[in-house]
């Protein structure tokens, strides 16, 4: 009966070659995992990122924008890290050029029209 049983382990121990590919094979899948994931999720999130830096970098006297917290506004002046927001006849604000969360087109219909 332990012969048996000493056969058996030795049997379905594993080879000592091909310790490179069992390695491989136990990575591939999660290096596949990570491919689909930065597919997927992380490239375009850089791409939105870098879409919005643009945007915002790019913003001048004119432009509709809206602030991070949901104001909606006209730039009437620009400068390096702020920019001056006319949000009603008369009313402006300065806000930081980062907080700003969107740039509109100006052919763009306002929400309340």
């Amino acid at each position: 009966m332990t012969d048996n049983l000493l056969l058996t382990a030795v049997q379905v121990a594993p080879a000592g070659s091909g310790g490179m590919a069992q390695i491989f094979l136990g990575l591939a899948p999660w290096l596949l995992i990570f491919a689909i994931f930065w597919m997927l999720v992380i490239r375009p999130q850089q791409r939105r990122v870098k879409d919005h830096q643009a945007a915002i970098g790019a913003v001048k006297k004119g432009d509709d924008v809206i602030t991070g917290g949901g104001i909606r506004g006209r730039v009437t002046k620009v400068s390096d890290d702020e920019a001056e927001v006319e949000i009603a006849n008369g009313v402006k604000v300065r806000v930081v050029k980062s907080t700003l969360s969107a740039v509109l087109d100006r052919t763009s219909k306002p929400a309340n029209d």
